[in-house]
């Protein structure tokens, strides 16, 4: 039998609702059965219109936003959010659902408008707007607005709750509304055109309305904010309203579904119409009948998750309580402050940390809509969702780890995938450190959606249809914007790491013309570990790029040159530390590149560092430790030039600035006081020698470097101080310490070898062979890796470290 005719009326029925309400989601599908309007009108940007049949579509799942954007410029979008328990999104299903459907449609002002005011600077609000339900909720007697709203509408409705004329409540609502506005008459919500805001908005919405009563009849129903609601059924004629929007700026704009998630619907994301607790809402919207009992269930599970122990019998005290803190309360049915303080005093035993938990998982919430994939939407998105759906890379809210294994071709292309999006903006993925001893091929990165992204896929749209394309043409153009040679060094290794070799001639067509020009040894030094790296770790990826070794070698030829000038000319102690870290740097880029000459000079540069009286203690000592390391200082030479530098006729700064850049704790240089007894009595001596006026310079740079040492090196370094010069052996040729032999034994190593390729070879792991270089396996490596080159020169760690 189909349903009785509503009795006629006349004007459009006006539903005034809370934004994001299940309350008011309910209220309107009621009044909508008991209405039997010919047309629905929901605020939102008509703009929208052509894309409401896809919200009938199986594939759509809210929470999900519109997203208008101008056409010249994406990064201008504006969002309208919808969730399943939004009494907007609760108006679209209802019309869809009707046999047959209901013609439904947007009535705010376009968006077209609302983005061109934004263009102009025009201010988006003044002052606060007064907050209706702030104001009802202190008419009744409450402090708390949410708590009011969720006493006379959250926890009424269910089951037996129904209200026998559901459309009373929109009228009470709307003479509220009528009263709180004519107490507050200014508007407040920003200007467009250099008019309020509201006032436009509300007589496009009026003109839109007009035009359905024309097509439709008086049978359409009206879902807005209860706030516009006076002003639609106030008396104004068309004519002043089409006065009030003429000449309104405009810009062209494109329109598209997107998902959104709960925890951009909270009022904490700052979303001005958002809730304080849009996951507990969900819930009440999905659970009318029982809530509280589903609710603790969840609860119970999500701690259960995360190892505490919480049983069934846990969930009916807490249920219980819950009840119990509401009849205290003097509350129809027990509420979220009731739910949480009942978690917290039987799940949680009072402690805040699960509780925190429980707040951020359920009352907020991490859920994330889905649009389905025939919806409109720029080329580089759905290029983005095919590369998706093929890498098995699911876009989710909450934050995760992916380890990634770049010898395999899916992971190799995820990398390129989350690399390319890095240069176009595109933040899904940042890299993370990878955990020891897994090698160069492998990266870990921490993944997590924001909706925000699909505004920047739609930015990053006007560089290119597909994600390589788009990146590709913003690395080009990058490159022909930079000013600084690091940053196109930078840019050549993130090519690289991208798989972009179309864009490398542009960036190393920069890079070659920038460093032709930089004199500046900092500048330079800095540029080239990017380079270095690049070139070390690129056949990783089949991405080497032959042209960019030659400019990597004409870089590090030109520091050899710059950087001992640079050194020696006077700098002060900040100046010297930076010029320190710059040498490092490039010790490190050069061991990188598979350059025997390079490093013979650049060893040559470090000697003459080291020796030179003019260059400052720390980067003489840096020099000195960095040669000893590479076995191309002999230690009794080491152990000289730090007499030299210790000695009585150096300045004890200067001298304290040796010790720190030879001991740095850094460099391994604690280990090495530990047990090289020369060189210990050498620093001891100078130490217990510094004049007592001296020593209060001095003591703050010691304190820096003895203290970055580890607790075990600083204990043992004191225990060697207080046994006294006597116990230890500090003369020069003292000897081979007991348990070392003069000479390699080269039998006993063969057996430990043996041995240990016994034991790689039971754990399933391939044997390690001599690289080319004939020197051992990177450290960090899983196995022999062809497409590595002079792996045993690595300093690095890993291309990540």
């Amino acid at each position: 039998m189909s349903p009785a005719a509503p009795p006629a009326r006349r004007g459009p029925l006006l539903l005034g609702v809370r934004h994001h309400g299940p309350g008011s989601a309910r209220a309107v599908r009621a009044a909508l059965d008991a209405a039997r309007p010919a047309a629905v009108l929901v605020e939102g940007p008509p703009e929208g219109d052509a894309l409401l049949p896809l919200a009938a579509d199986p594939g759509m799942r809210p929470p999900v936003a519109l997203l208008s954007h101008a056409a010249d410029d994406p990064g201008r979008a504006v969002f309208w959010p919808l969730a399943a328990f939004s009494p907007e999104w609760a108006a679209l299903r209802w019309a869809q659902e009707q046999q047959p459907p209901v013609p439904v449609r947007f009535i705010d002002l376009p968006a077209a408008h609302t983005l061109a005011a934004a263009e102009a600077g025009e201010p988006a609000g003044g002052a606060p707007r007064p907050d209706p339900l702030g104001a009802l909720a202190a008419a009744a007697g409450y402090e708390d607005a949410e708590r009011w709203w969720e006493d006379t509408v959250e926890l009424r409705g269910g089951p037996g709750d129904a209200p026998a004329d559901p459309l009373a409540v929109f009228e009470a609502l709307g003479d509220a509304m009528e009263a709180l506005r004519g107490a507050h008459p200014e508007d407040a919500s920003g200007t467009i055109g250099g008019r309020p805001r509201d006032l436009v908005r509300e007589a496009h919405m009026r003109q839109r309305i007009r035009a359905a009563r024309r097509e439709f009849g008086d049978g359409c129903a009206v879902v807005c904010g209860a706030w516009h609601v006076p002003a639609l059924r106030a008396a104004t004629t068309a004519a002043a309203d089409k006065r009030l929007l003429a000449g309104l700026p405009r810009t062209r704009v494109e329109t598209a579904w997107v998902p959104w998630t709960h925890r951009r619907l909270a009022r904490t994301g700052g979303y001005g119409a958002g809730v304080a607790a849009p996951g507990w809402y969900a819930h009440l919207a999905a659970a009318p009948d029982r809530p509280v009992e589903r609710w603790m269930a969840r609860a119970a599970a999500l701690l259960r998750e995360e190892d505490l122990p919480v049983s069934p019998a846990h969930v009916i005290e807490a249920v219980r309580l819950a009840g119990t803190l509401a009849g205290v309360r003097g509350r129809p049915a027990p509420g979220l402050a009731e739910t949480l303080d009942a978690v917290r005093a039987v799940m949680c035993d009072g402690s805040e940390v699960p509780l925190a938990l429980v707040e951020d998982r359920l009352v907020v919430g991490d859920v994330l809509g889905r649009v389905p994939g025939g919806a409109p939407a720029v080329p580089l998105q759905r290029d983005l969702a095919r590369q998706q759906r093929s890498l098995r890379l699911k876009a989710e809210p909450q934050e995760r780890e992916l380890e990634l294994d770049l010898r395999g071709p899916t992971d190799a292309a995820r990398s390129l995938l989350l690399h390319r999006l890095g240069l176009l903006g595109i933040g899904w993925g940042r890299p993370a450190a990878s955990r020891p001893g897994t090698g160069t091929f492998r990266e870990t990165w921490r993944l997590r959606w924001e909706p925000e992204l699909a505004v920047r896929v739609a930015e990053a749209g006007i560089w290119g249809t597909t994600v390589q394309a788009a990146a590709g043409a913003k690395a080009a153009a990058n490159a022909a914007a930079a000013r600084e040679l690091a940053d196109v060094t930078a840019l050549a290794e993130r090519c690289l790491l991208a798989g972009l070799s179309e864009a490398l001639p542009q960036v190393l067509r920069a890079l070659a013309d920038l460093a032709a020009l930089d004199t500046d040894a900092a500048r330079l030094a800095q540029a080239l570990p990017a380079l270095a790296r690049a070139l070390r770790y690129g056949d990783v990826r089949g991405t080497g790029a032959p042209a960019l070794r030659a400019v990597a070698r004409g870089l590090a030829e030109r520091i050899c040159v710059a950087l001992p000038p640079a050194c020696a000319a006077g700098l002060d102690a900040d100046a010297a530390a930076g010029m320190r870290g710059h040498v490092e740097a490039v010790h490190r880029a050069v061991g990188l590149l598979d350059d025997e000459e390079l490093r013979e000079r650049w060893a040559a540069v470090l000697a003459a560092l080291g020796a030179r009286d003019g260059v400052p203690g720390a980067i003489r000592g840096r020099a000195v430790r960095l040669l000893l390391d590479e076995g191309r200082l002999p230690a009794p030479e080491a152990a000289r030039l730090m007499g030299l530098a210790l000695s009585p006729a150096a300045a004890p700064a200067d001298a304290a600035g040796w010790i720190d850049g030879f001991a740095a704790a850094g460099a391994g240089g604690g280990i090495l006081l530990v047990h090289d007894d020369q060189l210990f009595g050498l620093v001891d001596s100078w130490l217990a020698a510094v004049p007592a006026a001296a020593f209060n310079d001095v003591l703050p740079l010691l304190r820096r470097t003895f203290g970055a040492y580890g607790p075990g090196v600083r204990r043992t370094l004191g225990e060697l101080a207080r046994r006294g010069p006597d116990a230890r052996r500090t003369a020069v040729g003292a000897g081979t310490p007991e348990g070392f032999a003069a000479d390699l034994d080269e039998a006993r190593a063969a057996t430990a070898a043996d041995l240990a390729r016994l034991l790689l070879e039971a754990a399933g792991r391939p044997t390690p062979r001599a690289h080319a270089s004939d020197e051992p396996p990177h450290k960090g490596d899983d196995g022999p890796d062809p497409n590595r080159q002079g792996a045993g020169r690595e300093t690095t760690g890993g291309r990540c470290g």
